[in-house]
Protein backbone atom coordinates (compact mmCIF):
# COMPACT_ATOMS: atom_id res chain seq x y z
CA UNK A 1 0.00 0.00 0.00
CA UNK A 2 2.23 2.71 -0.98
CA UNK A 3 1.32 5.94 -2.81
CA UNK A 4 1.67 9.68 -2.24
CA UNK A 5 1.65 11.09 1.14
CA UNK A 6 0.74 14.85 0.75
CA UNK A 7 0.57 17.30 -2.16
CA UNK A 8 1.24 20.77 -1.67
CA UNK A 9 -0.75 21.97 -4.49
CA UNK A 10 -3.92 23.76 -5.29
CA UNK A 11 -6.56 21.67 -7.23
CA UNK A 12 -6.08 21.30 -10.92
CA UNK A 13 -8.79 20.83 -13.78
CA UNK A 14 -8.60 18.67 -16.52
CA UNK A 15 -8.45 22.03 -18.60
CA UNK A 16 -5.03 23.12 -16.49
CA UNK A 17 -7.22 25.49 -14.38
CA UNK A 18 -6.44 25.75 -10.59
CA UNK A 19 -8.45 26.80 -7.77
CA UNK A 20 -7.31 30.04 -8.11
CA UNK A 21 -8.23 32.07 -11.59
CA UNK A 22 -5.30 33.96 -13.18
CA UNK A 23 -5.71 37.75 -13.28
CA UNK A 24 -7.90 39.35 -16.62
CA UNK A 25 -8.24 42.36 -17.90
CA UNK A 26 -12.42 41.69 -17.01
CA UNK A 27 -11.54 41.85 -13.15
CA UNK A 28 -8.77 44.29 -13.92
CA UNK A 29 -5.76 42.48 -13.25
CA UNK A 30 -6.98 41.20 -9.81
CA UNK A 31 -7.31 37.41 -9.27
CA UNK A 32 -10.33 36.04 -8.33
CA UNK A 33 -11.23 33.37 -6.39
CA UNK A 34 -12.53 30.18 -8.12
CA UNK A 35 -15.52 29.25 -6.08
CA UNK A 36 -16.48 26.10 -8.30
CA UNK A 37 -14.86 23.86 -5.65
CA UNK A 38 -15.38 24.16 -2.14
CA UNK A 39 -14.63 20.73 0.13
CA UNK A 40 -17.20 18.28 -1.48
CA UNK A 41 -19.33 16.89 1.02
CA UNK A 42 -18.21 13.15 0.39
CA UNK A 43 -14.27 14.64 1.33
CA UNK A 44 -15.83 15.58 4.74
CA UNK A 45 -18.30 12.12 4.86
CA UNK A 46 -14.77 10.22 4.48
CA UNK A 47 -13.10 11.73 7.50
CA UNK A 48 -15.59 11.03 9.62
CA UNK A 49 -15.92 7.45 8.48
CA UNK A 50 -12.45 7.35 9.22
CA UNK A 51 -12.44 8.98 11.81
CA UNK A 52 -15.44 6.74 13.67
CA UNK A 53 -13.79 3.38 12.39
CA UNK A 54 -11.11 3.91 14.35
CA UNK A 55 -13.63 4.79 17.32
CA UNK A 56 -15.27 1.98 16.49
CA UNK A 57 -12.22 -0.41 16.46
CA UNK A 58 -11.04 0.25 19.90
CA UNK A 59 -14.91 0.26 21.48
CA UNK A 60 -14.99 -3.46 19.99
CA UNK A 61 -11.76 -4.30 22.50
CA UNK A 62 -13.51 -2.88 25.66
CA UNK A 63 -16.81 -5.46 24.81
CA UNK A 64 -14.42 -8.26 25.51
CA UNK A 65 -12.88 -7.66 28.79
CA UNK A 66 -9.54 -9.45 28.99
CA UNK A 67 -8.96 -12.66 31.06
CA UNK A 68 -5.25 -12.70 31.24
CA UNK A 69 -1.69 -10.76 30.15
CA UNK A 70 -1.54 -12.44 27.15
CA UNK A 71 -5.41 -11.80 26.00
CA UNK A 72 -4.49 -7.90 27.21
CA UNK A 73 -0.85 -7.78 24.79
CA UNK A 74 -3.57 -9.30 22.08
CA UNK A 75 -5.96 -6.95 22.04
CA UNK A 76 -3.07 -4.00 22.24
CA UNK A 77 -1.69 -5.64 18.84
CA UNK A 78 -5.18 -6.07 17.22
CA UNK A 79 -5.59 -2.31 18.06
CA UNK A 80 -2.66 -1.41 16.50
CA UNK A 81 -2.86 -3.27 13.24
CA UNK A 82 -6.03 -1.98 13.07
CA UNK A 83 -5.08 1.97 13.48
CA UNK A 84 -2.04 1.07 11.23
CA UNK A 85 -4.63 0.15 8.10
CA UNK A 86 -6.93 2.48 8.53
CA UNK A 87 -4.55 5.46 8.85
CA UNK A 88 -2.44 4.44 6.12
CA UNK A 89 -5.39 4.00 3.27
CA UNK A 90 -6.20 7.24 4.55
CA UNK A 91 -3.17 9.14 4.39
CA UNK A 92 -2.91 8.01 0.38
CA UNK A 93 -7.14 8.78 0.14
CA UNK A 94 -6.61 12.15 1.29
CA UNK A 95 -3.23 12.48 -1.16
CA UNK A 96 -5.61 11.50 -4.40
CA UNK A 97 -8.33 13.47 -3.25
CA UNK A 98 -6.54 16.78 -2.94
CA UNK A 99 -6.16 16.36 -7.14
CA UNK A 100 -8.73 14.49 -7.97
CA UNK A 101 -12.30 15.57 -9.15
CA UNK A 102 -15.04 14.06 -7.38
CA UNK A 103 -17.24 15.51 -9.48
CA UNK A 104 -17.67 12.99 -12.13
CA UNK A 105 -20.03 9.44 -11.63
CA UNK A 106 -16.96 6.99 -11.60
CA UNK A 107 -15.25 8.87 -8.87
CA UNK A 108 -18.24 9.31 -6.71
CA UNK A 109 -19.87 5.74 -7.30
CA UNK A 110 -15.56 4.66 -6.28
CA UNK A 111 -15.70 6.84 -3.07
CA UNK A 112 -18.62 5.06 -1.82
CA UNK A 113 -18.15 1.78 -2.21
CA UNK A 114 -14.05 2.35 -0.75
CA UNK A 115 -16.01 4.01 2.33
CA UNK A 116 -18.49 1.14 2.45
CA UNK A 117 -15.58 -1.27 3.03
CA UNK A 118 -13.68 1.03 5.13
CA UNK A 119 -16.68 0.76 7.66
CA UNK A 120 -16.64 -2.82 7.33
CA UNK A 121 -12.70 -2.63 8.90
CA UNK A 122 -13.47 -2.73 12.47
CA UNK A 123 -15.78 -5.42 12.43
CA UNK A 124 -14.29 -8.30 10.58
CA UNK A 125 -10.82 -7.62 12.38
CA UNK A 126 -12.49 -7.84 15.46
CA UNK A 127 -13.97 -11.03 14.68
CA UNK A 128 -10.14 -12.31 13.62
CA UNK A 129 -8.45 -11.45 16.23
CA UNK A 130 -10.71 -11.35 18.95
CA UNK A 131 -12.85 -14.32 18.15
CA UNK A 132 -15.88 -14.98 20.35
CA UNK A 133 -15.31 -18.16 22.14
CA UNK A 134 -18.51 -18.65 23.18
CA UNK A 135 -19.75 -19.62 19.33
CA UNK A 136 -20.22 -23.15 18.04
CA UNK A 137 -17.57 -22.64 15.35
CA UNK A 138 -14.98 -19.66 16.28
CA UNK A 139 -11.95 -21.11 14.07
CA UNK A 140 -14.80 -20.88 11.39
CA UNK A 141 -15.62 -17.98 12.07
CA UNK A 142 -12.46 -16.54 12.38
CA UNK A 143 -11.39 -18.13 8.83
CA UNK A 144 -14.94 -16.83 7.42
CA UNK A 145 -13.70 -13.57 9.14
CA UNK A 146 -10.47 -13.37 7.95
CA UNK A 147 -11.31 -14.46 3.87
CA UNK A 148 -13.55 -11.72 3.78
CA UNK A 149 -10.93 -8.93 5.48
CA UNK A 150 -8.55 -10.20 2.36
CA UNK A 151 -10.95 -9.73 -0.10
CA UNK A 152 -12.24 -5.96 1.84
CA UNK A 153 -8.66 -4.97 2.01
CA UNK A 154 -7.80 -6.13 -1.38
CA UNK A 155 -11.15 -4.15 -2.84
CA UNK A 156 -9.73 -1.17 -1.00
CA UNK A 157 -6.54 -0.95 -2.42
CA UNK A 158 -7.64 -1.21 -6.13
CA UNK A 159 -10.30 1.70 -5.24
CA UNK A 160 -7.24 3.55 -4.69
CA UNK A 161 -4.92 2.42 -7.88
CA UNK A 162 -7.65 3.23 -9.28
CA UNK A 163 -7.40 6.71 -8.35
CA UNK A 164 -3.38 6.74 -8.67
CA UNK A 165 -4.40 6.04 -12.51
CA UNK A 166 -6.45 8.62 -13.50
CA UNK A 167 -3.53 11.08 -11.80
CA UNK A 168 -1.26 9.31 -13.93
CA UNK A 169 -2.86 10.20 -16.69
CA UNK A 170 -0.68 13.04 -18.66
CA UNK A 171 -3.80 13.81 -20.78
CA UNK A 172 -6.31 15.27 -17.62
CA UNK A 173 -3.40 17.36 -16.63
CA UNK A 174 -4.85 16.95 -12.74
CA UNK A 175 -0.84 17.24 -11.76
CA UNK A 176 2.31 17.74 -13.35
CA UNK A 177 4.44 15.72 -15.81
CA UNK A 178 7.61 15.46 -13.43
CA UNK A 179 5.26 13.67 -10.58
CA UNK A 180 3.43 11.29 -12.93
CA UNK A 181 6.14 8.55 -12.58
CA UNK A 182 4.87 8.88 -8.70
CA UNK A 183 1.68 8.01 -9.08
CA UNK A 184 2.21 5.39 -12.11
CA UNK A 185 4.34 4.12 -9.44
CA UNK A 186 1.77 3.86 -6.57
CA UNK A 187 -0.96 2.05 -9.08
CA UNK A 188 0.94 -0.46 -9.90
CA UNK A 189 2.09 -1.21 -6.05
CA UNK A 190 -0.97 -1.34 -5.09
CA UNK A 191 -2.55 -3.19 -7.69
CA UNK A 192 0.00 -6.20 -7.27
CA UNK A 193 -0.68 -5.39 -3.51
CA UNK A 194 -4.69 -5.77 -4.02
CA UNK A 195 -3.66 -9.17 -6.55
CA UNK A 196 -1.97 -10.54 -3.32
CA UNK A 197 -4.65 -9.89 -0.72
CA UNK A 198 -7.07 -11.79 -2.62
CA UNK A 199 -4.86 -14.76 -3.43
CA UNK A 200 -4.68 -15.54 0.69
CA UNK A 201 -8.36 -16.19 0.78
CA UNK A 202 -6.92 -19.65 -0.16
CA UNK A 203 -7.49 -22.44 2.51
CA UNK A 204 -3.89 -23.42 2.22
CA UNK A 205 -3.12 -19.63 3.73
CA UNK A 206 -5.11 -20.46 6.78
CA UNK A 207 -4.04 -23.58 7.46
CA UNK A 208 -0.43 -22.82 7.27
CA UNK A 209 0.69 -21.49 10.34
CA UNK A 210 3.39 -20.29 12.31
CA UNK A 211 4.21 -19.42 15.39
CA UNK A 212 1.08 -19.82 16.28
CA UNK A 213 -0.22 -17.48 13.58
CA UNK A 214 -1.88 -18.01 10.51
CA UNK A 215 -0.12 -17.16 7.50
CA UNK A 216 -2.68 -15.24 6.41
CA UNK A 217 -2.31 -12.65 8.73
CA UNK A 218 1.13 -12.40 8.45
CA UNK A 219 1.11 -11.44 4.43
CA UNK A 220 -1.95 -8.75 5.58
CA UNK A 221 1.27 -6.74 6.76
CA UNK A 222 2.34 -6.92 3.59
CA UNK A 223 1.08 -3.61 2.07
CA UNK A 224 1.45 -1.82 5.52
CA UNK A 225 5.53 -2.86 4.86
CA UNK A 226 5.55 -1.57 1.33
CA UNK A 227 4.01 2.11 2.35
CA UNK A 228 5.84 2.55 5.04
CA UNK A 229 9.01 1.05 3.78
CA UNK A 230 9.31 3.24 1.06
CA UNK A 231 8.33 6.80 2.74
CA UNK A 232 11.81 5.72 4.31
CA UNK A 233 13.39 5.01 1.57
CA UNK A 234 11.89 7.49 -1.11
CA UNK A 235 11.42 10.95 0.64
CA UNK A 236 9.64 12.51 -2.79
CA UNK A 237 7.16 10.11 -2.20
CA UNK A 238 6.80 11.46 1.37
CA UNK A 239 6.42 15.30 1.43
CA UNK A 240 7.20 17.15 -2.00
CA UNK A 241 6.11 20.48 -3.51
CA UNK A 242 4.36 20.52 -6.75
CA UNK A 243 4.63 24.09 -8.72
Amino acid sequence: MIGISKIDVPYRYPSGDSLTAPPSASDGGKAQPDPRRPRPRIETLADLIFGLSLSIGSLALLTSAPSDLVEINNHILAFIFTFLILITAWMIYTTYMSVLPVETRAVTFLNIVLLLMVALIPYLLNSVEVPNMAATDPAGIQDYSSQLFALDLAGILLILAAFAHVLSIEENNLVPSETVRLFKNGRNRMTILAALMAVTIAPQFWEVIIDGVHLRLYLWYVPLISYWVGRALRPETRTYRLV
